[in-house]
C-alpha cells in the first residue's frame, strides 16, 4: 500500500477515526477480559472476596488476575495492590464486592482510569430501600458519564465455561457448552448449576444479572447474538427492565438463535386497574405474554422445559404446523399424549387413506387404524422403524411422536438403534419417550445421541412439541407479508388538536360523541350519532328515523349504563321525551345532576351479528396495549380476549384475533355467513395507528364493535385522555418502535419528477421485487460486491428482512413515484454494541445521477444525528466512484488501510 495513502499509518488522524470503538465491543471486557482487578479481594474464609479471587485462579483464563486490598501484601498467595490506580497496568475488568457505600468511588476510579468494565457483586443497593436507590444512581451516573458497562449489582457474577472465566462465587464451574443461560436470581443460577453438573448440561455463557443496573436483557441478548459459543439463549425473569431495548434485540436474534424464558411472578396482579372494560381486563403478565409472542420469544411454564424446549430446537426442525402423529405400542400412553397434546392447543394429524392403506399391509389386523397408531405389545424393532417410515411420510402430519413401553417381549435398546436413520425425518420433529427405568436407559442414550429428543413420559413430549409449533408460528408471523393497510388519511394533526383543546379545558373524559368523531377521523365506521341538550332537540334529532337509541351525554360519567343512561328501542317522539326527563332524574337523583350535558341520540341498530370490543390501555412496562375480543356487557365476565401491541399490520392483526374463542365464530358457524375478517384487520390496523399516533390519549373502549357478514359498526365509544399535566416527555414509550412519518418528505429529481422519500413498511415487499427487477448488473455489483442472482434478490426470505425494519435498530428510506413504484432504497443501520451506523444505497438505473442518492444520504445522516450516532459508514467498492464522490461531498472521509480489502474503501463521517 502506498504509505502516503489516508489511513496508512498510526500518526495520521484518519487511521484513529478508521479504528475508533471498533477493536473489541464493549461486553467483550465483561465476558472475555485480558486482566482483571477483585476489588474486596480477602482471605477471610467463606468470604465473597475470597470465592471469587480463588474462582479466577483456579479455572485460567488466559489473564493477569490482580486483588485489590490495602490492608495486605498479597492474598491467596497473589501480591495484593492497595487501589486501581496503583496497579501496573490499565485492566479490562473490575469485580467488585466491597460494602455497597464503597461501591460509587470504585466506579469513580474506574471511569477515571479508563476501565471499562465492572461487575459489582456486592448487596446492599435498592432492595434495602431509598439509600440503596440513592447509591445506585449516583454509581449509574458516573458509569453512564464514562462508558464503563456494569453488571449488577447484587449478583453472582459471570462465568464463560468454554474460555475457563469463573467470575462468581459459586461452588463450582459450569461445564462448557453452547446454551447461554441469564437469571435475575442468583440462588437460582447456583442450583441450576449444580444440577447441570449431575447431568452433563454444559454452557458457553451463565450470568447472574442481578438488579440490572446498567446491562440489561437487550445487551445482552445484543451479545450472545454474534457470540459463537452460544446457540440457544435461556433466560430466568423476574423484570423486564428496558422493555424496548428487550423486544428490539430479541425480535433480530430470535430467528437465528431460540430465545427461551421462564418469568416468574405470573399471577401477580398489574398496579390499580383503569376504570375502563380494557383496563380491567388487562394485566401485566399478559401483556408481557403478547410481547414475547410479538418478538419471537417462546414463554415455558417451568426449569425442566427451558432445558427441554433448548435441546429440543437444538436437535430437531420447527414443526411447519399443530398436527402431531403418536405411534405407540402401548394404548394408554397414546391416550395421554393425546390428551396433552388437545388440552395445549395441538391436534391430532388426519392419516390420509394412502397412509392407513399402507400401514395395512404389514401391521397386524387389531392395530389402532388411527392416529394414535397403536402397533401393539409385540411390536419389534422393525416394525416400529416401517411404522416410523410410512407415517413420516404423511403429507397431513407436522411431527411425530414415538412412544415405547418395555412389555416382555419389546425390545428398548434395539429399537432406538433402528430409529436412528428417522432423527432427520423430511423436516418434521421427532420425539420419543421410552418409558421405564433402567430397561430403557440404554435405548435413551442412543436416541439422545442420535437427535432425537426423549422424555420419560408421552404427556412431557406432548406438551414439548405444543411448545414447538407455537414458537414455529410465532416466529412465522414475524415476517409474514402483510396486505397494505388502508391509509387514515391526514387524521393525524386534526385529532391531536381535538384532543389537546379538551386537556386544555381540565377535561379527560371525551363525551361518546367527541370519541365517535376520533374513531371516525381513523376510518373506523361509527353509528350515526346526534348531539341535544334539549327535549325538543332530542326528538329534532330522532328524526333520522324510528327506532331510535338515546343515551346520557356527560363529559364526566364514564360508564352510561351504570347510572341508567342508555334507553333503546324508542318507537315515537314521547319515547324520546320520556327517556331524556328519565336519565336526568336518575342523575339528579344521585346527586350528580351537574353531569348531565344532554343526550345523544342514534339509530337503533338491530345487533343481527356479533358484538366484539376493540380498546386499549396503558401498561406500566410496556405502554399502550391492544385489546381485541367479545364484548357487550358481559365483557369482563366471558374474558375472551387477547393483547397486543401497536402498531399493527394486517398479518398481526389477524394472528391477534385468532387466539380468543370468538374469531372461529367470525370466520362462519352453522350455515351462517363469515364477517369480513379482511376489513376487520383493516379496522384493527387503523385502531393501532390511532393508539400510536395520539400519545395524549390514555384509554379507548369500542364497545361494542358491531360484526355481521354486511358492516362493522362501533356502537359505543369511550376515550380517556391523560391530564393536561402530563408532559410529551412524561408519556409512556411503545414498546415498539412507530413507523417514524417525521422522515416522510418530497424531493424533485433534477428531471423535475417529483417522488416521495419515507421510511420502508412490511407492505412494501412486492414493490422491492419489481424494483430489483430494474436494476442493471452493474448496478447490482456495485452495491454488493459482486453479482447477486435476481432470484436471490427477490426471494421472500431476504425481503422480508428488508422491508421489516425494527425503527429503533435500522431505517430504510425508499423513493416511491406518484405510480407506487420503487426507484430507490437507502438504509441506515446501527452497529451492534457500538455509536456507529452504517449506510447502503441502492438507486435504480433509470434514475441515477439525478441527485437522488446525494439526498438519501443526507437523509440518513440527519437520522443518525437524531439516534445520537458518533459516526456513520460504509463499505465501499474502490471502483464506485459515484458513491465515493457523493459521500466526500457531504462531509465523508474516504479511507484505505491493510485491514481492508485492496478492492474496497470506507466512507467515515464523525458527527
Amino acid at each position: 500500500m502506498d504509505p502516503r495513502a489516508p489511513g496508512s499509518s498510526k500518526t495520521d488522524p484518519s487511521y484513529n477515526v478508521l479504528h475508533q470503538q471498533r477493536t473489541r465491543l464493549p461486553l467483550d471486557v465483561l465476558f472475555a477480559p485480558r486482566s482483571v482487578a477483585v476489588v474486596g479481594a480477602t482471605e477471610r474464609p467463606g468470604s465473597v472476596g475470597r470465592t471469587v479471587l480463588w474462582n479466577l485462579i483456579s479455572n485460567p483464563f488466559g489473564g493477569t488476575v490482580y486483588p485489590i486490598n490495602p490492608k495486605r501484601p498479597n492474598v491467596l498467595g497473589i501480591r495484593a495492590w492497595p487501589s486501581l490506580g496503583a496497579l501496573p497496568e490499565r485492566v479490562d475488568l473490575a469485580i467488585v464486592v466491597t460494602p455497597a457505600q464503597a461501591v460509587p468511588g470504585v466506579i469513580e476510579e474506574c471511569a477515571a482510569l479508563g476501565i471499562r468494565g465492572a461487575i459489582i457483586l456486592s448487596a446492599g443497593f435498592k432492595e434495602i430501600g431509598a439509600e440503596g436507590e440513592r447509591l445506585e444512581r449516583e454509581i449509574l451516573r458516573i458509569a453512564q458519564a464514562a462508558q464503563v458497562r456494569i453488571i449488577g449489582p447484587n449478583c453472582l457474577g459471570v462465568m464463560r465455561p468454554p474460555g475457563g472465566f469463573n467470575a462468581t462465587f459459586a461452588g463450582a464451574m459450569a461445564r462448557p457448552g453452547n446454551v447461554a443461560f441469564i437469571s435475575q436470581s442468583g440462588a437460582l443460577l447456583t442450583s441450576i448449576l449444580d444440577w447441570s453438573l449431575r447431568e452433563a448440561v454444559g454452557f458457553g455463557a451463565f450470568v447472574s444479572v442481578g438488579s440490572m443496573l446498567d446491562v440489561g436483557w437487550g445487551d445482552l441478548i445484543d451479545f450472545l447474538a454474534d457470540d459463537a459459543m452460544t446457540r440457544s439463549i435461556l433466560l430466568y425473569m423476574e423484570s423486564i427492565g428496558d422493555a424496548r431495548a428487550f423486544l428490539s434485540a430479541a425480535r433480530e436474534v430470535a430467528l437465528t438463535k431460540p430465545i427461551i424464558v421462564i418469568k416468574a411472578g405470573r399471577t401477580a396482579q398489574a398496579a390499580q386497574a383503569a376504570a375502563s372494560h380494557t383496563g380491567a381486563l388487562t394485566g401485566s403478565d399478559e401483556v408481557l405474554s403478547a410481547a414475547f409472542r410479538r418478538t419471537g420469544v417462546l414463554r415455558v411454564d417451568s426449569i425442566a422445559d427451558l432445558f427441554y424446549m433448548a435441546e429440543t430446537l437444538a436437535r430437531q426442525p420447527r414443526p411447519a404446523g399443530r398436527r402431531l402423529t403418536v405411534l405407540t405400542n402401548a394404548g394408554g400412553p397414546g391416550v395421554l399424549a393425546t390428551d396433552a397434546l388437545v388440552s395445549g392447543g395441538g391436534e391430532l394429524a388426519t392419516l390420509s387413506p394412502s397412509t392407513l392403506e399402507a400401514l395395512d399391509g404389514f401391521l397386524p389386523p387389531p392395530w389402532s387404524h388411527g392416529n394414535p397408531v397403536d402397533i401393539l405389545g409385540d411390536a419389534d424393532p422393525e416394525r416400529f422403524a416401517k411404522a416410523l417410515e410410512v407415517t413420516g411420510k404423511d403429507e397431513g402430519s407436522d411431527g411425530l411422536l414415538v412412544i415405547l413401553t418395555p412389555q416382555d417381549m419389546t425390545a428398548p435398546t434395539q429399537t432406538a438403534d433402528r430409529l436412528k436413520p428417522y432423527a432427520k425425518l423430511h423436516g418434521k420433529p421427532v420425539l420419543a419417550s421410552w418409558m421405564g427405568g433402567s430397561e430403557v436407559a440404554a435405548g435413551e442414550r442412543i436416541l439422545n445421541d442420535a437427535g432425537i429428543p426423549t422424555f420419560g413420559y408421552p404427556d412431557t413430549a406432548a406438551r414439548i412439541f405444543n411448545y414447538m409449533w407455537r414458537y414455529a408460528y410465532n416466529l412465522e408471523g414475524l415476517y409474514e407479508t402483510p396486505a397494505l393497510a388502508q391509509a387514515a388519511g391526514s387524521a393525524r394533526d386534526e385529532v391531536r388538536r381535538w384532543v389537546e383543546a379538551a386537556r386544555v379545558e381540565g377535561r379527560t373524559l371525551l363525551s361518546e360523541y367527541e370519541s365517535k368523531k376520533l374513531l371516525a377521523a381513523y376510518g373506523i365506521p361509527t353509528v350515526e350519532t346526534r348531539l341535544a341538550v334539549t327535549e325538543d332537540a332530542a326528538v329534532a334529532a330522532a328524526a333520522l328515523g324510528y327506532p331510535v337509541v338515546v343515551k346520557l351525554h356527560s363529559l364526566t360519567v364514564t360508564h352510561k349504563s351504570d347510572v341508567g343512561g342508555v334507553r333503546l328501542n324508542l318507537p315515537d317522539a314521547e319515547a324520546v321525551r320520556g327517556a331524556f326527563r328519565d336519565i336526568r332524574t336518575r342523575l339528579e337523583a344521585t346527586g350528580q345532576g351537574s353531569a348531565f350535558d344532554g343526550v345523544t341520540v342514534q339509530p337503533m341498530v338491530r345487533l343481527d351479528g356479533y358484538e366484539l370490543i376493540v380498546g386499549s390501555s396503558v401498561d406500566a412496562q410496556f405502554g399502550p396495549v391492544l385489546l381485541f375480543g367479545a364484548g357487550g356487557t358481559l365483557v369482563e365476565v366471558f374474558k375472551d380476549r387477547a393483547l397486543g401491541l401497536p402498531p399493527l399490520t394486517t398479518t398481526l392483526a389477524r394472528r391477534l384475533m385468532e387466539q380468543t374463542r370468538i374469531y372461529e365464530a367470525l370466520k362462519g358457524v352453522r350455515g351462517r355467513p363469515p364477517v369480513d375478517l379482511k376489513a376487520l384487520e383493516q379496522l384493527m390496523v387503523r385502531f393501532s395507528q390511532l393508539v400510536a399516533e395520539q400519545r395524549f390519549v390514555k384509554e379507548v373502549d369500542i364497545n361494542p364493535l358491531l360484526a355481521s357478514p354486511e358492516r362493522l359498526l362501533a356502537l359505543d365509544a369511550r376515550v380517556v385522555l391523560h391530564p393536561a399535566s402530563v408532559t410529551e416527555a412524561e408519556l409512556p414509550r411503545l414498546a415498539i418502535e412507530p413507523y417514524p412519518n417525521q422522515y416522510v418528505a418530497p424531493f424533485r429529481l433534477r428531471s423535475g419528477e417529483e417522488v416521495l422519500l419515507r421510511p420502508i413498511r412490511p407492505e412494501d415487499e412486492p414493490k422491492m421485487a419489481e424494483f430489483h427487477r430494474t436494476l442493471s448488473e452493474q448496478t447490482v455489483f456495485l452495491r454488493y460486491a459482486g453479482l447477486m442472482q435476481l432470484s436471490t434478490r427477490v426471494a421472500h426470505a431476504r425481503l422480508s428482512r428488508i422491508c421489516f425494519n425494527d425503527y429503533s435498530r435500522e431505517l430504510a428510506l425508499v423513493a416511491e413515484r406518484k405510480d407506487g413504484a420503487l426507484l430507490g432504497v437507502g438504509r441506515l443501520t446501527r452497529l451492534r454494541g457500538t455509536r456507529d451506523a452504517e449506510f447502503a444505497i441502492l438507486i435504480s438505473d433509470s434514475v441515477q445521477r439525478q441527485g437522488l442518492g446525494a439526498e438519501m444520504l443526507k437523509r440518513l445522516v440527519d437520522i443518525g444525528r437524531d439516534w445520537g450516532m458518533e459516526r456513520i459508514v460504509a463499505d465501499i467498492l474502490a471502483g464506485n466512484r459515484a458513491m465515493q464522490t457523493i459521500s466526500r461531498k457531504l462531509g465523508f472521509a474516504i479511507l484505505q488501510h491493510e485491514e481492508l480489502s485492496p478492492d474496497m474503501v470506507k466512507a467515515v463521517k464523525v458527527l
